[in-house]
């Protein structure tokens, strides 16, 4: 059996499928790496909405999916970016996430952090009042009994006159915090309204001005999850923390290399790619946990392919991509997003990550995979 893909040019291609998955299937917990994935919503298709109203949400298929993670043993890293906050999910649909998702954890014994940002500020706001936003997430993630992953905020990045305002805010956070949290330092190719973040477009007076953050309150710090797309960058950053706070890369071009680490460290991660790649990531993580490097690249770094294209430029739309997949693998039953953000890659785009995925056997059912990806073929009038 045989299916036509898109080439260059408007041309087709004809490519054949493989009829086997890959056969991973759940095991023993990670000894030598902390691992989450940043999960996907999965929208309601029949809620009548339109891009600008409030995001509507298939719960049980949101749930089910975080089960799917769980069951291989990787922790959910919930409300996040990968979740479409401030790209169709608001903070009303993001608490709610948070409220469900720990609680499931709680039901099922999985590990769980949420994101903690200041998005319920729609039209910028004033260093007290981003203070006061971040304080009623925290609070909120706190009470749920999640771990808190302090976002970066696009309001603080517009509010911020420089460094020392970053100190402020994210001191006072600190020193309040019950627990220790990870701070997450995300780049402005995953959101452009984050373009200076620590109060510097130079980056190595943001990173000096990062690591100022962790050095005031080390024992508040439970790791950093860096999401610059730079190698050298991370782990430059990872050789500079204080000992204890864990390095979490949110490198979806460069895991293999960060995970595996060097003589000097390495990092664990806090991943969006984990989501699609989750029981293949889990294996590879088990097998890295025996010491053999090797034989965890050999599983990984075939992935890195696949990553790279989900997470090209424009670099903020590689939830299409995830949630695409996720429709392919059968985890939900169509593929629709909030905010109608499914229109957001190509179809040529579509059938690449479709032959990737399939070629790594991502697919549990091949033939689903297939059927489905026809199915969307048929809709942009390429016949088979």
């Amino acid at each position: 059996m045989t299916i036509r893909l898109p080439g260059a040019g408007g041309t087709l291609r004809t490519y054949e499928p493989r009829t086997e998955p890959l056969g991973v299937t759940p095991g023993t917990p990670f000894t030598s790496r902390t691992v989450f994935s940043a999960a996907h919503v999965v929208a309601d298709p029949f809620a009548d909405v339109s891009p600008d109203s409030p995001a509507a949400v298939d719960w049980d298929a949101t749930l089910a999916f975080r089960r799917h993670l769980w069951s291989h043993g990787l922790g959910v890293a919930e409300a996040m970016d990968t979740a479409q906050r401030g790209m169709g999910l608001d903070w009303a649909g993001a608490a709610e996430l948070i409220r469900r998702s720990a609680a499931e954890a709680k039901a099922v014994g999985g590990r769980i952090a949420c994101g903690v940002g200041t998005d319920q500020l729609t039209a910028g706001g004033t260093l007290a009042e981003v203070r006061a936003a971040y304080e009623e997430q925290l609070a909120l993630v706190e009470e749920s009994g999640a771990q808190a992953i302090l976002m970066a905020s696009r309001a603080l990045a517009a509010a911020a006159s420089g460094p020392e305002d970053y100190l402020e805010v994210y001191g006072h956070l600190l020193r309040q915090a019950a627990e220790p949290v990870v701070l997450h330092w995300l780049g402005p190719m995953f959101d452009p309204a984050l373009e200076g973040y620590w109060g510097s477009a130079d980056l190595d007076a943001a990173t000096d001005t990062f690591l100022d953050v962790i050095a005031a309150h080390p024992d508040k710090v439970d790791g950093i999850k860096v999401s610059l797309l730079d190698a050298r960058r991370e782990i430059d950053i990872r050789r500079r923390l204080p000992k204890g706070v864990r390095c979490y890369t949110g490198d979806d071009f460069n895991y293999p290399e960060l995970i595996a680490g060097d003589e000097q460290g390495f990092s664990h991660a806090l991943l969006g790619i984990f989501d699609p790649l989750g029981p293949l990531a889990a294996q590879a993580v088990r097998v890295l946990d025996t010491g053999d490097v090797r034989g965890f690249r050999d599983l990984l770094d075939p992935t890195v392919g696949l990553s790279r294209h989900l997470f090209q430029t424009p670099t903020r739309f590689y939830k299409t991509g995830v949630v695409f997949l996720a429709w392919l693998a059968g985890h939900q039953s169509h593929f629709t997003m909030v905010g109608g953000l499914q229109s957001a890659r190509s179809l040529p785009h579509f059938a690449t990550a479709y032959e990737l995925a399939d070629g790594l056997g991502l697919f549990p059912d091949p033939k689903l995979a297939e059927e489905r990806m026809k199915t969307l073929l048929s809709m942009y009038g390429v016949n088979q």
